[in-house]
């Protein structure tokens, strides 16, 4: 009886070491989006009144384990019953973030007019406040939702062929990572300004070394968000261009010679900006047929 008990304690722990050598590979194969998330959501969750920059933040945490436990178990019953759907929707996730990729760059390079309303929320009442909050949660949960689906499917691409207990284990290890690390770091951007704030109100000189920490912090903030949607924006289409590689026979052997990353990251862009001219060119037609 008691060998069979440490036989049973070595094989768990065989898989616990198996799941967590696992979740490494597939958490650096969802880096890429994870980057973008955090840019996301730094953004989202910033531009609120300090007092409630934590409560709104604490609410998308909750939207997004609400849409990895909607995530989950649909992702878990399409590997054991329709594998080749995870293979379809990771090339479709995969065109979605080459897309997302591309606009951001076209964006960038092509200049072009925004529309954009300013919220003057001094002379706004309370119930018009806390439905303009509702309204930046419910659109960061959805952002939320598209990006889990693609770190789920990603992650659970990367364990397709082993038993699926290892992979329950394994994606869902990542998902939690995904969501409180993502949000974690979130709540310290966020953060930044006002810890500067107290850095530099901490006392009454001018030039003393908490005074010149709190100005870098305040200083440093809108560069840290800028920095991370550029490192995103990176990061999308060399997710998209590896995911193309890898899952696509015609790819395999496409610019062989090049090293990894230049290959993952020329066909995330080329596939980009096939996927934006398709997308305006439908956007124009659908414009042309309403006139």
């Amino acid at each position: 009886m008691a060998s069979g008990f440490f036989a049973l304690l070595d094989d768990i722990g065989v898989l616990m070491d198996d799941v967590a050598s696992m979740a490494k590979v597939s958490t650096k194969k969802t880096a890429g989006i994870l980057g973008d998330d955090l840019a996301v959501n730094a953004e989202k969750a910033s531009g609120f009144v300090s007092s409630r920059e934590i409560p709104v933040l604490w609410a998308i945490t909750k939207g997004s384990f609400i849409n990895k436990l909607i995530i989950l178990p649909v992702a878990f019953l399409l590997s054991a019953f329709f594998p080749v759907a995870v293979t379809v929707i990771l090339v479709l996730g995969g065109i979605y973030l080459a897309y997302e990729g591309a606009e951001k760059v076209y964006e960038y390079l092509v200049p072009h007019h925004h529309s954009s309303a300013i919220e003057d929320k001094g002379g706004m009442s309370p119930s018009e406040i806390v439905a303009l909050e509702k309204s930046k949660i419910k659109s960061a949960v959805v952002t939320d939702f598209i990006l889990s689906v693609e770190i789920v499917i990603i992650a659970l691409g990367s364990v397709m062929g082993i038993p699926l207990l290892n992979q329950i284990l394994v994606v869902s290890i990542v998902a939690l990572i995904a969501t409180v690390g993502v949000y974690g770091i979130v709540a310290l951007i966020v953060r930044m300004d006002d810890f500067g704030y107290s850095l530099i109100n901490f006392n009454d000189k001018d030039k003393s070394i908490s005074d010149f920490f709190g100005h870098l912090l305040v200083n440093a903030l809108p560069w840290v968000i800028r920095s991370l949607g550029v490192i995103g924006t990176i990061a999308l289409l060399l997710v998209a261009g590896g995911i193309f590689v890898h899952n696509l026979d015609i790819l395999h052997h496409w610019l062989e010679s090049w090293p990894s990353l230049l290959r993952e990251f020329t066909v995330g862009v080329i596939f980009g900006f096939v996927a934006l001219l398709v997308i305006k060119g439908i956007k124009m037609l659908v414009g042309l047929l309403k006139k």
